[in-house]
This record gives structure tokens, C-alpha cells and sequence, in this order.
């Protein structure tokens, strides 16, 4: 970026953790069902499914595993939506933790993130020690918009312009990061310099590509 960057804002899971997407892929192995069916389910009907409903903490965890059942059986495979819940939470990614560091240590920082009410915390995991984990990671950030808790999520555009005006920056001079193309779109149409995550080693190339900054690789 040519310009002054005022702000590196984050998605977290699938960024700052392994991508929920590699867990659906093991399941989906383990019970016979076809590559990518769960993130399938989710993208049909992306406004107005069980999925888009639970981040937006429109209905209840037992609502959302009625619903995503009904959805995928319609489908052709019946999964339970409770079967899903337990494979949201990733693994923090100490490497990318450290860039977000260095990006806090130049400038501001923030985390956009799609999640429900479910679990612990912002990174949604029922368990004790992986949620004290993202605790501190969100710790670092200086603002954090959380999907469930604003009743809005990404891809909505009104949802970047928060994130900005929170931090009180020029999307023109801030970089995004996100593990899925359709929530870089928006970002980009503000005027935002976006990256796609799609493994550590890409992310942490790009960042430091983006910013001119020495991200640990």
C-alpha cells in the first residue's frame, strides 16, 4: 500500500485459527457423505438459513440443530446441526497470533467475526482450555464486532463500515484478511486492501506484502 495504513482488521476463524472447513471435511469422510456438503448447506439460501439465522442469534442452538437437519435432508443427507456445532471451534495459529501482534505494535487492529451463541466466548468452543486461548487472542484487538451479539453479519456492508468507524479510520487505508472470498468482496468495494487466507504461510506472505512490515513467517 502506497498510503498510510490506519488499521488491520481480522476475521478470526479459518484466520487466526484452523479453518472449520478442514474439521466438515473430516466428518463428512468419516460418515460417508460427499466433499464440502456441510459448507453446501450453509450456502444455500446464505441470507435466510438455519446458518445465517444462528449467527445472527436469531434462534437457539436446539432451533439451529432442528433446522440445519431438515436443510441437509432436503439435500439428500440428514446431518444434525448439533453434529456441526462441535466442529466450529479451530486451533489457534501461533504464527498468525505473532503477525497480529506486530500489526498491533504499527497500528490499530480489529476483528470482524460471524459467530453464535454457542459455547465460550467470541470463538464459540464448549471447551475450557481452547476458549481461554481465543480469550486472549481477542484481548489484543482494539475493537471486535461480533455477528451474534450486533444481529448483523459479514457480508453485509454496514458491518465494515462499523468496524471503521469504531476505530475511526479510512477503509482506503486499512487491510482485511478473511478465509472466504465472499466476505472480502464488501471490504474491497469500500476500498480496503484484501487478503484471502488460505493457509498460514500465503496469509502471512501476503501481510507482509501488504504492509511492508516484518511478519514472522
Amino acid at each position: 500500500m502506497s498510503t498510510t495504513i490506519e488499521a488491520v482488521i481480522w476475521d478470526f476463524g479459518g484466520v487466526l485459527t484452523s479453518s472449520p472447513f478442514e474439521a466438515f471435511n473430516r466428518y463428512e469422510a468419516e460418515k460417508g457423505l460427499p466433499a464440502d456438503f456441510i459448507r453446501g448447506v450453509n450456502a444455500r439460501n446464505g441470507d435466510t438459513n438455519a446458518w445465517a439465522k444462528f449467527e445472527q442469534a436469531k434462534i437457539s442452538a436446539e432451533t439451529f440443530d432442528e433446522l440445519f437437519r431438515e436443510e441437509s435432508k432436503a439435500l439428500g443427507h440428514e446431518v444434525p446441526g448439533k453434529d456441526v456445532l462441535g466442529l466450529l471451534s479451530g486451533m489457534v495459529r501461533p504464527r498468525v497470533v505473532d503477525a497480529l501482534r506486530v500489526c498491533k505494535a504499527q497500528t490499530k487492529v480489529g476483528c470482524i467475526t460471524n459467530n453464535a451463541p454457542y459455547g465460550k466466548g467470541a470463538g464459540m468452543t464448549p471447551d475450557e482450555d481452547r476458549a481461554a486461548e481465543a480469550a486472549k487472542v481477542f484481548e489484543l484487538f482494539d475493537e471486535v464486532i461480533e455477528s451474534s451479539k450486533l444481529g448483523i453479519r459479514k457480508p453485509d456492508p454496514r458491518i465494515y463500515a462499523l468496524m471503521c468507524e469504531a476505530l475511526d479510520v479510512d477503509p482506503n487505508r486499512c487491510v482485511y484478511l478473511d478465509d472466504l472470498g465472499i466476505n472480502l468482496k464488501p471490504a474491497r468495494a469500500m476500498g480496503m486492501t484484501t487478503i484471502k487466507a488460505l493457509n498460514e504461510e500465503q496469509l502471512l506472505k501476503d501481510l507482509s506484502e501488504a504492509t511492508g512490515w516484518a511478519i514472522p513467517a
